[in-house]
């Protein structure tokens, strides 16, 4: 794998490009912006990865390596937020209990939820899969992932 760089490229399947960013082998960001940047790569192996998951194949990425900093408490969530499986979805409720978080609890509920609108790598921190509050993905492109997903 490249160790460090963008790269994007355009996606017909979300009608956008997808963009990632790796430092030290490890991806730290996904993006969907409105166009590529000019210094940004097309070719990197794991954006033929997610570009095949688009295309409908079925990967769950749990073997890519991610770089999250966020605090403790919202890693829990978004490593709970991995085991939603694919094609599945899950609730905040299920998240919060998953992540050993009382969903009953203002502050613990405000945390799944700060945690998901942090999410830095969306798909391979699959917040599209929880259906009742808004991640870090665009509501388009979650919706049709959700759609890749079946």
């Amino acid at each position: 794998m490249e160790d460090a760089g963008i790269f994007a490229r355009e996606s017909p399947a979300l009608g956008r490009p997808v963009q990632i960013a790796v430092a030290s082998s490890q991806v730290i960001d996904v993006s969907f912006p409105d166009e590529i940047p000019g210094d940004a790569d097309p070719d990197h192996p794991i954006l033929d990865r997610v570009f095949d998951y688009l295309d409908g194949e079925k990967d769950d990425f749990a073997d890519v390596d991610v770089a999250i900093t966020v605090p403790t408490d919202q890693r829990a969530v978004l490593n709970a937020v991995c085991q939603i499986p694919y094609g599945e979805t899950g609730t905040t409720r299920q998240v919060a209990h998953m992540a050993n978080l009382n969903p009953d609890d203002e502050g613990d509920a405000g945390t799944v939820r700060t945690a998901l609108r942090a999410n830095p790598v969306p798909i391979f921190v699959p917040d599209h899969r929880v259906d009742d509050a808004p991640g870090s993905t665009p509501h388009d492109v979650a919706a049709t992932l959700r759609n890749v997903e079946g």
